[in-house]
């Protein structure tokens, strides 16, 4: 974070200074990574604090609001992006080519080496991947302004630096979009996108003794933990308890599913189907 933060004061010194919107939105861009970063940060923080009787949870789920306040600030971003360089499209100022090209050759490693301490943790946890993908899509946009300042240099093309900045906001907005529609599924508890809800239930049907299925419901605490609930209709009353322990350790292992509350019933039915289709409260 502080060396995004130190990169983006830098670069937007020279962008005003220079009068490039390519780099100032370059800055922006950087500077919105380096909030992102805080926000992942504190809420890496904040899900390490322990379940109280009120949030019996604990604060884990600020893991799931991260991103998606990540992406609402990214989706801002390449908005006045987009106002600025249409505005800028028809009197391009007069920006030194060489000072873009060393600017953004710095903004490439920063990004890069920045990316690179994220991507382990990245594919399990939207946390992290809301950082890792800034940071990439911060490192494509230095390598545009670069060439847009190989154009400027070599040939006088003023008009590339409004033109690049236009191309930045379009990838920034580009790239925050999945992770804005992801994150804000994972608030509202949808299942994860790497699970097959009907494969979990005919996981479900097929363990011994078992007649029927019903209550569902799989979605994410925060990262890399996933709950489940389910209603489990047996025809037998022998050995609940190791079923249920079989069962949590059979859905961790082929669903990584590390938070099952199973409930058993003897039944073909329970209460709350006559209204499994009305809202609960």
């Amino acid at each position: 974070m502080w060396i995004n933060l130190t990169y983006s004061a830098l670069e937007a010194g020279f962008g005003f200074y220079t009068n490039s919107l390519a780099l100032i939105s370059d800055a922006l861009h950087n500077l919105g990574d380096a909030a992102g970063l805080g926000l992942a940060w504190v809420a890496a923080w904040l899900a390490t604090h322990a379940p109280t009787e009120r949030h019996t949870f604990g604060w884990r789920r600020a893991t799931q609001l991260s991103p998606l306040m990540n992406a609402i600030l990214l989706v801002a971003f390449s908005g006045a992006l987009l106002w600025e360089s249409f505005r800028r499209i028809q009197n391009p100022p007069d920006v030194p080519g060489f000072t873009l090209i060393w600017v953004a050759s710095i903004g490439i490693l920063v990004n890069i080496g920045t990316a690179a301490l994220f991507y382990r943790g990245q594919h399990t946890d939207l946390n992290k991947r809301g950082a890792f993908l800034h940071l990439m899509a911060d490192a494509a946009v230095s390598v545009a302004v670069v060439l847009a300042g190989l154009g400027i240099w070599l040939y006088g093309w003023h008009w590339l630096d409004p033109v690049t900045s236009l191309l930045v906001a379009i990838v920034v907005g580009y790239s925050s979009w999945r992770l804005l529609k992801e994150s804000f599924m994972q608030v509202m508890d949808a299942v994860p996108e790497n699970l097959d809800k009907a494969q979990v239930e005919t996981y479900l049907l097929s363990l011994p003794n078992v007649a029927a299925v019903h209550h569902v419901h799989i979605w994410s605490l925060g990262a890399e933990e996933i709950a489940l609930t389910a209603h489990i209709v047996r025809n037998t009353t022998q050995q609940h308890d190791a079923f249920i322990d079989q069962t949590n350790q059979d859905l961790l292992q082929k669903f990584n599913i590390n938070h099952a509350t199973l409930q058993i019933e003897l039944g073909q039915s329970c209460l709350h189907d006559q209204h499994d289709h009305a809202p609960h409260y």
